[in-house]
């Protein structure tokens, strides 16, 4: 951390700002690697716990209550919803005695849950774009940086300055080459962060289609209306 420092303070004007602006996109790019990380986290232990307590309920799963917030909470709720609104109209254009899904509204649940799964993946991979304009900015602002570096050397060896006395020279240099491996230091682990939520994001998506095909197997198993052929 030394020659980095050591670098900022021999760094010239705009020096100082392309290293300000690195230190801005780590720390941006860290604070959202992390948080992001912790949200879900949290999420999936959250969401995991919700699973278990409807499996324990299979049996009288429309009759489950659930105030937490979570995506497999989310998703119950709004198919508990659509299924009552659909029983409610079958119940009252079709059979008043008898409660039943048909084929059509299986269909038209499960359009209804990939629909909310969509909006949830959307909801977890917000702003993900943070990290690969990350990836893409960090070492164009350290190729800056070592244009700029090599700028001020060159000048100044171009005004007749002693390259072995000219602190400005070896000014330029630092800056050149200090900012070149800070954007490298910030691309890396964007990018490897990045590709690690999006692989738990793809993760948590699939256990998300697979508890809705649960959820769904066994409310069609419970109100599906048998088909008798006489």
């Amino acid at each position: 951390m030394g020659t980095f420092f050591q670098a900022y303070t021999q760094a010239d004007f705009f020096g100082k700002l392309i290293f300000f602006a690195l230190f801005l996109l780590s720390c941006g790019s860290w604070g959202f690697l992390i948080q992001k990380f912790l949200m879900i986290k949290k999420v999936c232990a959250s969401a995991k716990r919700f699973q278990k307590l409807a499996v324990l309920h299979k049996q009288e799963l429309l009759k489950l209550t659930s105030k937490s917030e979570n995506p497999f909470s989310a998703l119950y709720n709004g198919l508990k919803k659509q299924v009552f609104i659909v029983l409610d109209k079958n119940h009252y254009f079709v059979d008043q005695n008898q409660n039943y899904l048909s084929k059509t509204d299986i269909d038209f649940l499960d359009s209804h849950l990939h629909t909310t799964i969509a909006k949830l993946k959307g909801e977890i991979e917000k702003n993900f774009f943070i990290l690969s304009t990350t990836v893409a900015l960090a070492p164009f602002l350290g190729l800056l940086g070592t244009v700029w570096g090599i700028l001020l050397s060159f000048g100044e060896l171009q005004a007749g300055h002693s390259v072995t006395s000219n602190t400005a020279i070896l000014g330029g240099l630092s800056t050149a080459l200090t900012t070149t491996v800070s954007g490298l230091l910030i691309a890396i682990p964007s990018l490897i962060g990045g590709n690690y939520l999006k692989s738990l994001s793809k993760n948590f998506t699939i256990d998300m289609i697979d508890f809705s095909h649960f959820l769904l197997s066994t409310i069609e198993l419970q109100y599906r209306k048998v088909d008798v052929t006489p």
